[in-house]
Parts: structure tokens; C-alpha cells; sequence
């Protein structure tokens, strides 16, 4: 079985050839297209600037991919596509594409889930471990916790109830000075720094839910920075250390409750954010001292990314799990609905 994958939910245009054969899959061939560098400038994303980008990238993306696997047209079993959660312009022009290229090739387009996508990215890289697991899913605009009950079975068990993770790291770089995006320019800075001189709040931690909070957190650093006539390099270095502590912390240890609260021996993470190379050291060390298995993927595959699309339809498909016949791009798409279905 053979699958394109196209990711096109924010500022990343990727395509890859997922291919199952004998129970075993890999990854034939995979391509990225970043655009961070187009948007640094405006500090954020831009959404008409991120789908002109997918319009102009994509085919040459996917033309490159199919040529790399060495595949042709025929020889694909379904396209899958990011359908949703996402920016709703970017989501247009892949599913636009996906259902063209479908079309003219008589294969059916297969819709995902962007947040199953990163939930079951860590099986591209090692065997997912046995079911049900608890997945720490955190990226630049969601964190949520999920006990994952088996492929199309999804629980969530708690949620940040205002910034996410990946949105207090942007908002702090941006009072720090530094580019976006703000999650690897503070991991870099912070490497020198000393995340003990300022004392950050650690925003629900003590509250026994799963839930998550991290704007006063940001407002923290806010205050913080304003109170300062004149902020040195050390002093950014040692703020930059202390923020991605602060946050670091809050999400290991909501994760390993929420393992203790599920039973379950297994925490996986996933999202843009689980490239951060504290928080990885920290849930490795944390949960091996609580008898938890972690299991990460590489970082290529903690950001945006279509072999996890091409992947998560994959699963799906080996599961006897039923694609919709009429369905559309969906910038806001409830996790728990694929659960219904």
C-alpha cells in the first residue's frame, strides 16, 4: 500500500510517500518546505502569505516526492490530506489539490485529522507501544493531553484553557528580542542561562486536573522585562532559561500525572514543541524515576510534517476505518468527533 501525504495546515508545505507492504511500513520519500523565514519578518503568520506559498510550492513538492520514491501515479493507493484543524486558506489549497490530483488519477483522497497526525507521529520512527498510551500533544497552538485508547479512539484529559506552550515561548521571544519563531530561538539562547535567577510562576501546577495555563505565565515575563532599565545579554540569556524551565516543567509534570492518573505505563509526545531538547531530557529522566516508558520521535518529525498524514491514514485504512464521502476543509475540527465516528 502506497500513500501521499500532503500537509498543508499553517506555514509548512510537506509531501511524502508512506508504504506499508508485509505488515511493515517506511517512509519512502518525504520533502519540507519551511516558510519561516517569509513570515519572521511580520513576527507571526501571515495567512494569505502562507497559502500563496502552498499554491506555488506544493505540486513541485509532490511531483519531487513521486520522483525520489521512484512511484508513478498508478501505483498509489490514496492521497491523504490535511483536512483540518488549521488555517483556513492553507487548508484549502492542499485538499483543492489533493482532490485534483485524486480526480485526474482515479484514487481516492483520503481526509486527516492534523492532531491524529501528530499523535501517532511517533510510530514513523519506532513500533507504537501497546494501546492505550497517554500522548502529550504540544505544538505552537494547541497543548492538550490525550489518552489514546487504540487508532480512532481518542480521549482528551485536559487542555490549555488559554496560550498554549508554543504561544507563551513566541509572545516571551518577543519580548526578549528574539526572532520568531520564538520556541527554538529562546532553547538556543537559554542554553547559557541560568533558569534559577528569576523566579516564574509555574501556572496550574498544583491543581490536580490535567488542564493547562500559560498566559500568566507570559504576562510574568512581561512585568519582569519592564521592570528592567536596561536588560544586559546575561540577564536576556537568564530570562530566556527561566521561561522555557517554567514551561518545561508544567508539561512534564502534567504528563506524568496524567500517566498516573490512567494507568498507563507509556507517555508519547509529539507537536512542534516536543523538538525542545530540555523538555525531552526532562521527561526522559522524570518518567524513568516514575516507571514510565517515553517514546519520542525524531525531531523532524515533532513539527509539521506529511509523512505523519500519509502515516495516520495508513493506520486507519489497516483498521477497516471509514473515510467520509462528503466532507470539506475545517479550520476548527473537535478531536473527540473522530472518535463518534
Amino acid at each position: 500500500m502506497n500513500i501521499l501525504g500532503i500537509e498543508t495546515s499553517c506555514d509548512e508545505t510537506a509531501a511524502a510517500l508512506w508504504q506499508t507492504m508485509d505488515g511493515k511500513g517506511r517512509i519512502l520519500a518525504e520533502k519540507v518546505a519551511s516558510q519561516i523565514d517569509t513570515h519572521a519578518r511580520f513576527g507571526g503568520v501571515v495567512p494569505e502569505v502562507a497559502s500563496r506559498e502552498h499554491l506555488a510550492v506544493l505540486p513541485i513538492l509532490a511531483q519531487q516526492v513521486m520522483q525520489q520514491a521512484g512511484l508513478t501515479w498508478s501505483e498509489l493507493d490514496g492521497i491523504a490530506v490535511t483536512a483540518g484543524p488549521g488555517l483556513m486558506g492553507a487548508l484549502l489549497v492542499g485538499t483543492a489539490w489533493a482532490r485534483g490530483a485524486a480526480c485526474v488519477n482515479n484514487i481516492p483522497v483520503l481526509p486527516v485529522h492534523h492532531m491524529e497526525g501528530h499523535l501517532l507521529a511517533p510510530g514513523l520512527d519506532h513500533e507504537l507501544p501497546p494501546f492505550p498510551f497517554v500522548t502529550l500533544l504540544v505544538s505552537g497552538g494547541h497543548t492538550l493531553l490525550v489518552r489514546v485508547d487504540g487508532i480512532g479512539r481518542y480521549v482528551q484529559l485536559g487542555q490549555t484553557i488559554d496560550d498554549a506552550a508554543g504561544e507563551c515561548f513566541d509572545k516571551s521571544a518577543r519580548l526578549l528580542g528574539l526572532p520568531y519563531p520564538g520556541g527554538p530561538a529562546i532553547a538556543k539562547l537559554a542554553e547559557n542561562g541560568d533558569a534559577k535567577r528569576f523566579a516564574l510562576p509555574r501556572p496550574m501546577l498544583n491543581r490536580d486536573n490535567l488542564d493547562f495555563s500559560f498566559s500568566g505565565l507570559k504576562t510574568a515575563v512581561m512585568y519582569a522585562v519592564h521592570k528592567m532599565d536596561d536588560m544586559d545579554e546575561q540577564t536576556r540569556t537568564d530570562m530566556a532559561a527561566s521561561v522555557e524551565a517554567a514551561i518545561c516543567e508544567v508539561l512534564v509534570s502534567k504528563s506524568i500525572r496524567a500517566c498516573r492518573q490512567t494507568g498507563s505505563k507509556h507517555l508519547l509526545i509529539a507537536g512542534g514543541v516536543a523538538a525542545n531538547r530540555t523538555l525531552r531530557h526532562l521527561l526522559e529522566t522524570q518518567s524513568e524515576n516514575s516507571g514510565i516508558s517515553v517514546h519520542l520521535p525524531r525531531p523532524e518529525h515533532c513539527t509539521d510534517n506529511a509523512a505523519m498524514i500519509a502515516y495516520a491514514a495508513a493506520k486507519r485504512l489497516e483498521k477497516g476505518l471509514a473515510f467520509p464521502d462528503k466532507w470539506d476543509a475545517r479550520p476548527r475540527w473537535p478531536l473527540e468527533e473522530l472518535s463518534k465516528t
